[in-house]
């Protein structure tokens, strides 16, 4: 008979445990398997650490130690944000797997998974569609003064200054979008602009054009002319110490006049303070917001009370289909690493 494993799931209330065990349920079958959560409360009350000097993760929930009594007895962990450190490795001798929620396992210290031979396996993509689509989302309501025009009618008024033709934005279809990173949340922006007839940039020196990125007109520039020839700028890289401040003072001098910039992957690429002075003087037209540095920003920070810019709280990833699909991800290489085959999504 098979040996019943313990798999733990540590979710919350984005990445909810029960997702995890349906999932699981249907990959797994008859396997013997016991089920154990917890679910702290976030996003609602507790907030994540981006950085802490003394431990070697990021973009962690809690401390390692509020976790080692649920370790002790896992076969399996399943978790999006908890720190798992060489320490919380030495209170759970039975792990074999971690498995990690989101596109990389920033919050895992992964030379101490590999030294004691636990597994990682992670959901890269999960949310690109979700990103893609806020983005487009963002873009529109940015230039078509969406949400200025809702504030302007929830207070009372009606807003006909935003039908006169100097407060009007364009189409998309007569704009070139400068897409910054080509992976799988740029591809699939670049496919949602294809179908509004925008012209499509791309700046990514790590990827090439395939014959269906050619044959839908899409562009590879080097960045420099990217940003000197878009009218948005819309930014997609993974944080790296390459891509950190990315965007500064001298990469805005380049934009065109007018133009917009638009961030939904992570505050640490653009400088805000440059991007704040571009929209005051006029530089920039624009811009739609949904990552900062540091998050949440503080609540007085003047470019939150400027008027050009569209702002949302780092949800763009944030749909039910990512969550479904990260579980079926993660239940789907659980099972093959239980049947002694490779997963799709290691983590090297």
């Amino acid at each position: 008979m098979t040996e019943t494993i313990t798999i733990g799931t540590i979710g919350d209330g984005f990445m909810q445990p029960q997702l995890f065990e349906a999932a699981l349920r249907r990959r797994l079958g008859e396997r013997p398997v016991r089920y154990q959560s917890m679910m702290p409360d976030w996003p609602l009350r507790l907030q994540t650490t981006k950085k802490d000097p003394s431990l070697p993760v990021a973009e962690f929930l809690g401390r390692p130690e509020e976790y080692f009594d649920f370790l002790a007895d896992l076969d399996i962990l399943i978790t999006h944000l908890a720190p798992i450190t060489a320490e919380s490795l030495a209170h759970a001798p039975k792990l074999k797997i971690i498995a990690v929620s989101r596109g990389g396992p920033v919050n895992v210290e992964m030379p101490a998974a590999r030294e004691r031979g636990v597994t990682v396996i992670n959901t890269p993509g999960r949310n690109a569609s979700a990103v893609a689509e806020f983005t487009i989302a963002s873009i529109l309501a940015e230039t078509r003064n969406l949400v200025r025009g809702h504030l302007n009618v929830a207070g009372g008024g009606f807003g006909r200054e935003f039908f006169h033709y100097d407060q009007t934005g364009p189409e998309l279809c007569e704009m070139t979008v400068g897409i910054v990173g080509y992976g799988d949340i740029g591809t699939r922006v670049a496919r949602l602009l294809h179908a509004f007839g925008a012209r499509i940039l791309v700046a990514d020196p790590f990827k090439k054009l395939t014959e269906a990125d050619r044959a839908m007109g899409i562009e590879k520039v080097p960045f420099d002319d990217l940003l000197r020839q878009s009218d948005v700028v819309t930014l997609h890289p993974r944080v790296t110490p390459e891509t950190r401040g990315m965007i500064g003072r001298a990469q805005i001098a380049m934009m065109k006049p007018g133009a917009y910039i638009i961030n939904t992957t992570r505050g640490q690429v653009l400088d805000y303070q440059a991007l704040f002075d571009a929209l005051v003087s006029g530089h920039l037209k624009g811009a739609a917001l949904d990552t900062f540095d540091p998050e949440p920003p503080p609540a007085d920070l003047p470019l939150l009370k400027l008027p050009n810019v569209t702002l949302s709280p780092h949800i763009a990833g944030a749909s039910r289909y990512s969550a479904h699909k990260a579980a079926e991800m993660i239940a789907e290489d659980i099972g093959r690493l239980l049947e002694g085959r490779s997963p799709l999504y290691p983590t090297k």
